[in-house]
């Protein structure tokens, strides 16, 4: 079976042309839908199926960074999705710390004090997202995990942002 940038014919990086990526995932799609194996034997039917599957999975993976770092990794040799391993960088712990602490005195209808939020949030992920880049160009598959590690908990904070706005509307 081939690794999701091969399906795809691009090659292995985290930085990648969505627009192609969408455009080559549209064209496999109409090739491999299995309505186009209708009248099939019913072991080309399963094979068209299975494929599509595939290049959904595949499609999924690529077309987000965090997803497409961790598949990276795995096909480095790094396991990310059944591990406990914990960040071991006191600095961002104690920036957790203080998200966690701004995250709960933060009102949703304070317009000003959310935008703030947002935009460093922001910041400081497209800095991680530019020092994973970075780490997975030098093969650096460490530290690269642990930014990824990080940016997860960066996305888990942009959802609980955004659920404060939410409820405050």
């Amino acid at each position: 079976m081939m690794n999701h940038f091969e399906l795809f014919g691009l090659a292995e990086a985290y930085s990648i042309d969505l627009a192609e990526l969408q455009q080559r995932y549209r064209k496999l799609q109409q090739a491999l839908h299995p309505d186009r194996f209708a009248n099939a034997s019913e072991r080309d039917k399963l094979l068209a199926v299975q494929r599509t599957s595939q290049l959904n999975d595949a499609y999924q993976t690529l077309r987000n960074p965090l997803t497409r770092a961790e598949y990276i990794l795995s096909l480095r040799g790094v396991d990310m999705q059944h591990e406990q391993k914990t960040l071991q960088d006191p600095e961002f712990l104690m920036a957790q710390m203080e998200w966690r602490e701004r995250l709960e005195t933060l009102a949703g209808d304070d317009f000003a004090a959310m935008d703030a939020a947002y935009k460093e949030l922001d910041e400081q992920t497209q800095a991680l997202q530019q020092a994973l880049e970075s780490d997975l160009q030098a093969g650096a598959d460490e530290p690269a995990a642990d930014t990824v590690r990080k940016l997860k908990f960066m996305q888990k904070l942009r959802r609980e942002l955004e659920e404060i706005e939410d409820n405050a509307l």
